[in-house]
């Protein structure tokens, strides 16, 4: 539980909302980026995109087993920026996806082979989800890989924002991060739907309220 790893001041630190990262580094045993690691350290020369605020950590790691990194802080880009097209005749808002995408995911043509995603999907606001997963695929190599965190519960300390940055173990770290509201949990057929059209899937099991997921072009 995360509560055995924050003092009450860090929670009510996460309570504001904040740039950039908070407090200590606490390890969570990811069986989704053992699996990972190992392709990473086999493959050298891999193009991948992390997504989180800046952590020098993940880029001294990935650089140094000789692969390139992409950097995008997805929920910041999509929960401040200005995305709207006004209103329908309803009064309902309009959202621009395709303006979000070209501004915060434009690659230029270039591909890539995996993505560490993390949470971000549980954040984005409703209507940018689905066309960024339909953005990624085209702009994956065959037998890219996804590793994705998705949230099962909407309550608790476990939604509460962190970035992730990897080790050279079977653990990734948590810390906290500029604090969004958590917007949606997933469930193993959501996710299936989500993802429809990929190849296929890899779930690992987790003691915490988060669902691991390597999901294949």
């Amino acid at each position: 539980m995360l509560s055995r790893w924050f003092d009450k001041k860090h929670a009510h630190a996460s309570e504001a909302s904040a740039p950039g990262l908070h407090g200590p580094r606490v390890p969570r045993h990811s069986g989704a980026w053992a699996v990972t690691r190992k392709r990473l350290m086999a493959e050298p020369g891999l193009r991948i995109i992390d997504s989180g605020f800046t952590s020098p950590v993940n880029i001294n790691f990935l650089t140094s087993l000789g692969h390139s990194i992409h950097l995008v802080d997805l929920v910041h880009d999509a929960c401040t920026g200005d995305w709207l097209n006004g209103t329908d005749a309803e009064g309902n808002p309009v959202w621009d996806p395709e303006r979000f995408l070209k501004s915060s995911l434009d690659f230029g043509g270039r591909t890539y082979d995996l993505v560490l995603l993390w949470t971000a999907l549980d954040y984005l606001p409703e209507p940018l989800v689905v066309p960024l997963v339909h953005h990624l695929y085209p702009a994956m190599n065959p037998g890219g890989q996804v590793l994705a965190l998705f949230h099962t519960r909407l309550k608790g300390e476990e939604t509460i924002h962190y970035r992730f940055h990897v080790t050279p173990r079977d653990d990734v770290e948590m810390q906290l991060a500029e604090q969004f509201p958590i917007q949606r949990a997933f469930t193993n057929r959501s996710i299936e739907r989500l993802f429809a059209g990929w190849s296929g899937h890899s779930q690992f099991l987790a003691k915490d309220s988060l669902s691991e997921v390597i999901i294949t072009r």
